[in-house]
């Protein structure tokens, strides 16, 4: 009787999320990575001065090659790789040709070295890159899922249910390439604040990394005079409860996905333009205003509810669409069920 043999194990499907380590490169990547269903594992590429000027055309650093200690890119290499960021260029197409094409690329926005850097691209509306295998949209991919928000209103954070109604979630970024907040800026930006907090509303603050140290100390004092809540970076992060409970949402203009996540809560969008000006920020801001969405922060509530936006599932199927045909062509399955793509 001759013994019977157990079918090979299936290897599991493997993501990588490729970036310097910028937030507005990585959150991206791993929203659809988890839109996907598909635990990612995070990889960033350090470069050195020398060969950072050089990307996005030039090679990748030697000291970051797979062969040597720490590199980002050492085998074996992803099933599915998604990269941002002009730096992460030489390493996706490094990762494509070593593992033989098998490793199907995504990168999301303009790579600047045309539409065949990788499998498929995701680019907005503002940027000018187009062919067959990318995808245009005008918002950002992110994280703000509509789940994620029903979930935050059905369980609301203690912290923001004791905010006044009506509340505001308040977005603040901070200097940029394009932007600086000036000290002008900081009192412009405190005193509409105040006025919104003394007509009744109840805000909710969230800075950033970005945010410069004046600007951070001038919204500490405003919370404590009119009772507002300002997260401190302990605790849980109140993003998403911010968004969820917020019947407007006052943003900086100095960042495209702080905007874009805004628009997944449905709500009117204030906009505080510091300093300085970027082009295609600008664009996104002239597009966004169009269709009601987006108006000027003059320290009052404007605007009316929209129909929430949310490219981050269009683009999840943009790229199971393109995934599918190039796991056929080299006879390859698709990811297990769990991973609901």
């Amino acid at each position: 009787m001759s013994e019977s043999r157990a079918a090979p194990a299936r290897s599991p499907f493997t993501t990588w999320v490729l970036t310097d380590g910028k937030a507005g490169d990585e959150l991206p990547c791993l929203a659809v990575a988890e839109a996907l269903g598909l635990p990612a594992e995070t990889r960033r590429v350090q470069p050195r001065k020398s060969f950072a000027w050089l990307m996005p055309w030039g090679p990748i650093d030697p000291a970051e090659a797979p062969g040597r200690q720490g590199s980002p890119i050492a085998p074996p290499y992803p099933d599915l790789l998604f990269a941002s960021g002009r730096r992460s260029v030489p390493y996706l197409r490094a990762v494509k040709r070593l593992s033989r094409g098998r490793t199907f690329t995504v990168f999301l926005k303009d790579p600047r070295t045309g539409s065949r850097t990788a499998d498929a691209i995701w680019v907005p509306a503002h940027d000018r890159l187009r062919g067959d295998n990318v995808l245009v949209t005008l918002t950002p991919p992110h994280r703000v899922s509509a789940a994620r928000l029903a979930a935050a209103r059905a369980h609301p954070d203690p912290r923001l249910a004791a905010v006044a109604t009506p509340r505001v979630a308040v977005l603040v970024g901070g200097d940029s390439h394009h932007h600086r907040f000036t000290p002008t800026d900081i009192a412009c930006f405190a005193r509409d604040l105040a006025e919104l907090a003394r007509s009744g509303a109840g805000l909710m603050i969230s800075v950033s990394r970005r945010t410069p140290v004046a600007l951070r100390e001038a919204l500490v004092g405003l919370a404590a005079e009119h009772g507002a809540f300002l997260w401190d970076g302990s605790g849980d992060n109140p993003y998403v409860g911010m968004l969820a409970l917020a019947e407007a949402v006052v943003v900086t203009a100095d960042s495209f996905n702080m905007a874009g996540e805004a628009t997944a809560s449905g709500v009117p969008i204030l906009v505080f333009e510091p300093s300085g000006r970027h082009p295609k920020l600008s664009a996104f801001n002239a597009a966004l205003a169009e269709r009601g969405i987006v108006h000027v922060f003059r320290g009052r509530l404007e605007g009316q509810a929209y129909e929430p936006l949310d490219t981050t599932p269009a683009l999840a199927r943009f790229v199971t669409e393109r995934l599918a045909l190039h796991r056929h062509s080299l006879g390859l399955p698709m990811p297990a069920p769990r991973a609901e793509i």
